[in-house]
C-alpha cells in the first residue's frame, strides 16, 4: 500500500467512529470519503455515494445551495450553514454544515462537510407552523353523552372564558388534544396560533431548545429562521401533549416561567396533558408536585371509553359516516357479531383505536354493505383472542393468529403482518427510524419507503 493510500485509509477509518457526518469531495464533486454517522443521516448507502458525482446523487433547490459545491467555488470556509435537500429516493434531509476547502500547495484539490442532523427538528417546527391553521376541533366536535364526559365538556367550555392554565387527564387516545383544540377554538385567541407538541417524542437537549431557546450548537446557524415554541405561540395556545414525559429539570424550567420567575415576553396561555392518573405520576417522580399545582388551576378528566359503552353506537356511526365520505363507500354499519366485539371489548387504545379498527376495516371491504368479523384489522383480532390490555396494544404476541374461516389472499396477509410488525419496530424504539431500521436489518431508506407505501403514522386529535 503505497503512503497515500495509507493515509487515506486512515482518515477514512478515524471518521468511521466520529458522531458527525463527514462528506468529502474531490475537486470534480466526486465523493471520496463518506463515514458512518453521515450515510445515517442521508439514508445512504456507501456505494450509493462513494465516487460519484454529488449533483448525481443528491438534489438541491439550486448548485448554490450544495455548500460542498458552493466551496469548491468560492474558496471560502461556510460555517453553521443549514441545508436543506434530497437523497436519491427523494427523502427531504436538512444538515446544520461547517464546510472548509482542502488546499495543497495553493491548489484547490476537494472540500470537506462536517454535518449535525437536524431533520426531525426542523420537521417538528414545520409541522408545528402548520398547525397554526389547522386546530380544526371544537366542543361539537366531541361525541357522546356519557354523564362524565359532558362534565368535561362543561369544564372545558368554562375554561374557555380566561387564559389560565389547563390541565387534560386521560389515558392514550381518549381525545386530550381535541379538548385542548376545542378549547382554543372556543376562547378569544382562536384567531391566534395554536401549538403542539408531543413531550415524549423528542431528546431532552432538543426539547429545551425548542422550548426555551437553550444554547445548543445549532441554535446560533437557526438564530434567523427558528422561533421557541412561546414564540410560535404568541398571543394564543401551547399545548404540551404528555408533560409527565418531561424530564424533571425541563419540568422546572417550565414552573419556572409559570410562576413569572423567568422573563419571557410572550403571551401564550399553555394546557398540559398528562396520559395517567396525576398523583401517580407525582408520587412515582414522572411529574413535579409544584408543577401539577400550577397547571392544574382547571383540570379536566376524560373517561376511558370503557367507561362509556353508552356511546360505542354514536362512535361507531360517526367514524363510519366520516370514512364514508373520506373513501367515496357506502358501508352501512356493523354486522351483529362485529357489533357484540366492539361493545364486550375493553378498548385500551379507547377512541382512537376505535377509530384505526374502523378505518382499517374499510380497506379490506369488498362489495359488502355491513362490516363483518373478516374485514377487521389483523392485529385487533389477535388481541381479542388474548385479551387486550394497554400493554398488549404496544406488545402483541402470536401475531399470526386470525379467528373466522375465511381465508385471505396470501399478498393481502402479507401486506398486514408487515405493516403490523414495522409498527410493532417503530414502537419498541420510539420511532427512532435509525434503530428501529437497524433492528429490522434493513437500510434508513427502505424502512422509511415501507413506512410511506404503507401510510403508518402515530395517530393525531385523539
Amino acid at each position: 500500500m503505497q503512503e497515500f493510500e495509507k493515509r487515506l485509509y486512515m482518515y477514512e477509518k478515524a471518521a468511521e467512529h466520529l458522531e458527525s457526518g463527514v462528506h468529502v469531495i474531490d475537486s470534480r464533486g466526486k465523493t471520496i470519503i463518506y463515514n458512518r454517522k453521515m450515510r445515517e443521516i442521508e439514508g445512504m448507502e456507501i456505494e450509493d455515494v462513494l465516487d460519484k458525482n454529488l449533483l448525481d446523487v443528491f438534489q438541491f433547490h439550486s448548485e448554490e445551495e450544495s455548500t460542498l459545491l458552493q466551496v469548491l467555488k468560492t474558496k471560502e470556509p461556510a460555517l453553521n450553514v443549514k441545508q436543506t435537500y434530497f437523497n436519491i429516493n427523494g427523502i427531504e434531509i436538512t444538515t446544520i454544515n461547517d464546510t472548509f476547502p482542502i488546499c495543497h500547495d495553493d491548489v484547490l484539490i476537494g472540500a470537506i462537510e462536517i454535518a449535525r442532523d437536524v431533520t426531525m427538528l426542523e420537521k417538528m417546527m414545520r409541522d408545528n407552523l402548520h398547525k397554526r391553521t389547522n386546530s380544526l376541533y371544537t366542543f361539537d366536535s366531541i361525541v357522546g353523552g356519557n354523564l362524565r364526559l359532558q362534565e368535561a365538556v362543561e369544564t372545558g367550555k368554562r375554561a374557555t372564558r380566561t387564559s389560565s392554565p389547563v390541565l387534560i387527564c386521560g389515558e392514550a387516545g381518549t381525545g386530550k388534544e381535541l379538548f385542548a383544540q376545542s378549547i382554543h377554538n372556543g376562547s378569544l385567541r382562536s384567531d391566534r396560533p395554536f401549538i403542539a407538541q408531543n413531550c415524549s417524542s423528542l431528546p431532552e437537549d432538543i426539547l429545551e431548545s425548542i422550548l426555551f431557546g437553550a444554547d445548543t450548537e445549532t441554535k446560533e446557524a437557526e438564530a434567523s429562521d427558528r422561533q421557541t415554541l412561546f414564540q410560535q405561540a404568541q398571543g394564543g395556545t401551547l399545548l404540551l401533549d404528555e408533560i409527565n414525559s418531561l424530564p424533571p429539570s425541563l419540568q422546572q424550567k417550565l414552573l419556572n416561567i409559570l410562576q413569572g420567575g423567568t422573563d419571557l415576553p410572550h403571551d401564550v396561555r399553555v394546557i398540559a396533558t398528562v396520559n395517567e392518573d396525576p398523583i401517580d405520576a407525582i408520587a412515582e417522580g414522572r411529574l413535579l408536585k409544584d408543577l401539577y399545582y400550577r397547571l392544574s388551576v382547571v383540570s379536566i378528566f376524560i373517561p376511558s371509553l370503557r367507561d362509556r359503552k353508552e356511546d360505542m353506537k354514536e362512535l361507531i356511526s360517526f367514524f363510519i359516516n366520516q370514512f364514508n365520505h373520506h373513501f367515496a363507500m357506502n358501508i352501512r354499519g356493523l354486522t351483529e357479531e362485529v357489533e357484540n366485539v366492539f361493545l364486550e371489548y375493553e378498548w385500551p387504545g379507547n377512541v382512537r383505536e376505535l377509530e384505526h379498527v374502523i378505518e382499517g376495516a374499510f380497506n379490506l371491504v369488498g362489495f359488502e354493505e355491513m362490516i363483518n368479523f373478516n374485514h377487521l384489522p389483523i392485529g385487533f383480532r389477535q388481541r381479542l383472542q388474548h385479551g387486550a390490555t394497554s400493554q398488549d396494544v404496544q406488545d402483541d404476541s402470536d401475531f399470526l393468529y386470525q379467528t373466522g374461516t375465511d381465508i385471505k389472499p396470501l399478498e393481502m396477509f402479507v401486506v398486514e403482518a408487515e405493516t403490523y410488525y414495522i409498527q410493532k419496530a417503530l414502537k419498541y424504539h420510539e420511532y427512532n427510524i435509525t434503530q428501529t431500521a437497524k433492528s429490522l436489518g434493513m437500510s434508513r431508506q427502505n424502512l422509511q419507503y415501507r413506512i410511506r407505501k404503507y401510510g403508518i403514522e402515530r395517530g393525531a386529535g385523539y
